[in-house]
């Protein structure tokens, strides 16, 4: 049987609550099948030497593929994707995956901005690797209950 999804309640919220933390792990396995998935066969991808011609410090997450780990916590926390009504970041840096340890992406999700007229909150996310924001202005708006 299911657990039964909670949603959160606009009421509930303080400006400041974490209300999502992830961590991800990934590997150069997950980013061959993000290219599958999406289609995006760019070689700085998944080729140390293409990556190393361009001036990169090696390969690269797709930069959808570290937005859309970002915000999937603040999905999970809605209990519903049809909340987040609008998704918005600022790529800044890149998130480089090392051919044997991989990379660890981490999310924090907090509450940045109510808005009681509209129930909504803006859920403000910090998403960094190997300790540097790449995710810069990274927020959600979220309709709540």
């Amino acid at each position: 049987m299911a657990a039964a999804v909670t949603t959160p309640v606009f009421e509930d919220l303080t400006v400041g609550d974490v209300v999502a933390e992830r961590s991800f792990d990934l590997a150069r396995d997950s980013l061959v099948r993000y290219a599958g998935a999406s289609g995006d066969f760019n070689p700085i991808h998944y080729r140390d030497d293409v990556a190393a011609s361009v001036g990169l410090p090696g390969v690269l997450a797709h930069g959808m593929l570290t937005m859309g780990l970002a915000v999937q916590p603040v999905v999970d926390w809605a209990g519903d994707p049809g909340r987040v009504v609008d998704y918005q970041v600022r790529f800044t840096r890149p998130v480089v995956v090392d051919p044997e340890t991989g990379a660890v992406v981490t999310v924090s999700a907090k509450v940045g901005q109510l808005d009681a007229e509209a129930r909504t909150a803006r859920v403000d996310l910090t998403v960094s690797y190997d300790g540097a924001t790449v995710l810069g202005k990274a927020q959600v708006r979220v309709v709540l209950g």
